[in-house]
């Protein structure tokens, strides 16, 4: 290679190399720029996901094993198998079909991976021990103890207590006392020892003022429990003389129990916002009442019987001579036949939307309902709190 070639072979090196220089200083000066679109981007996702309505959908289940697969398991968040009851001091499964319920309602993680299987313990009726079992060191031992190892066996997620009630009265004929109040919040935290911190505790609560007024020592036991599930239901009970709304949203000069009530309350008493689910009936109770006056409300009155809410369309309706009716003021339907003075009290399409906007409105936990069975298999009260999760979150 002579000079000449030597002299354009450099220059055609050095054309290559500046051209080159400038396309690295500008893709350098281009970082910054995508960093910020990067973050920008990764800011506005987790804003999206921020604001997503996560609402917990928690039901109660205490139908056959052969149905359950039938609803709509994908729109909720929490299956909780009712019931268990103790056995001694232990936790205990009391009959072969509810161990293949459990294990069914464990396989529809198949359906729905992000649900979490719950037990429950007790129910109405169904803790007939827990004040004398939970009463001592040992039996509170033995309790989580077997809890743990039921959880265990089962793949569940958690254990649910439904103790109605500690401290006042609740079904006939079970002890109660005050030394229940200390003894329910020493059972939650051995509870928790014992299950450590994945496993969930929630329990179930009474919706009315006794009970949150009274039963339990609310800022001790709630740093070791996910949630409460308010029973803001029953709160016109099978023991009422006077008949009103059994599951009112708010309250009204008539009727001071109310989901609202409940939840000022809890809040008021130190309760996280965030570990509160509210309830909802998925049946109505219906009152022989003695009079036609007001449409049957707030009358003399004896609890007659319930009905599914899978039942409401055959039967609540002028056929049967009932004339369905809305309470502005509690945000309640109910519904009323003149002629056998029969007042019927329940959750409808329309006040489970308002419960659930009331959820996403006020930063709550979620919505529990009583339950998952009594609803239809299809296009059910369970549908209108899906669908009112989703239209929040466009």
């Amino acid at each position: 290679m002579d000079i000449r070639e030597n002299k354009t072979f450099f220059f055609k090196l050095q054309t290559l190399l500046k051209i080159h220089l400038k396309q690295i200083t500008a893709m350098i000066r281009l970082i910054p720029f995508v960093l910020i679109l990067a973050l920008t981007t990764s800011f506005c996702y987790a804003q999206k996901e921020k604001g997503k309505n996560n609402i917990a959908v928690i039901a109660y289940y205490a139908g056959r094993s052969n149905t359950i697969d039938s609803f709509e398991i994908e729109k909720l968040t929490h299956l909780i198998f009712s019931f268990c009851h103790l056995k001694g001091n232990r936790l205990s499964v009391d009959h072969a079909w509810d161990s293949a319920t459990i294990r069914d309602m464990v396989g529809l993680k198949s359906r729905n991976p992000q649900l979490k299987i719950i037990l429950s313990l007790g129910g109405w009726g169904g803790c007939k021990t827990c004040s004398d079992v939970f009463s001592t060191k040992k039996g509170r031992k033995e309790f989580s103890k077997s809890a743990k190892q039921l959880c265990d066996y089962f793949g569940a997620d958690g254990i649910d207590l439904d103790w109605e009630y500690p401290t006042i009265s609740g079904f006939p004929g079970h002890t109660y006392g005050p030394e229940d109040k200390p003894h329910f919040t020493a059972l939650v935290k051995q509870l928790r020892k014992k299950l450590g911190g994945k496993k969930e505790i929630s329990f179930a609560a009474g919706g009315f003022t006794k009970y949150i007024d009274s039963s339990v020592e609310w800022k001790k036991i709630m740093p070791k429990i996910n949630r409460v599930n308010l029973m803001s239901y029953d709160l016109t009970s099978g023991f009422s003389k006077v008949s009103g709304h059994h599951t009112a949203l708010y309250s009204t000069p008539d009727q001071v129990e109310s989901v609202d009530n409940g939840v000022t309350r809890l809040i008021a008493a130190g309760v996280p916002p965030g570990k509160i689910a509210i309830g909802a009936a998925f049946y109505a109770r219906l009152f022989e009442v003695t009079d036609t006056s007001n449409h049957g409300l707030y009358r003399p009155a004896h609890f007659y019987h319930g009905l599914p809410y899978r039942r409401f369309a055959d039967t609540l309706n002028t056929n049967n001579g009932f004339i369905q009716y809305w309470d502005s003021l509690a945000k309640a339907p109910y519904a009323f036949n003149a002629e056998r003075k029969l007042l019927a009290t329940y959750d409808d399409s329309e006040s489970i939307r308002l419960k659930t906007e009331y959820v996403i409105k006020n930063k709550l936990n979620g919505v529990m309902f009583w339950q998952l069975g009594e609803d239809t298999f299809t296009n059910g009260l369970l549908n209108v709190i899906d669908k009112v999760k989703k239209e929040e979150d466009n």
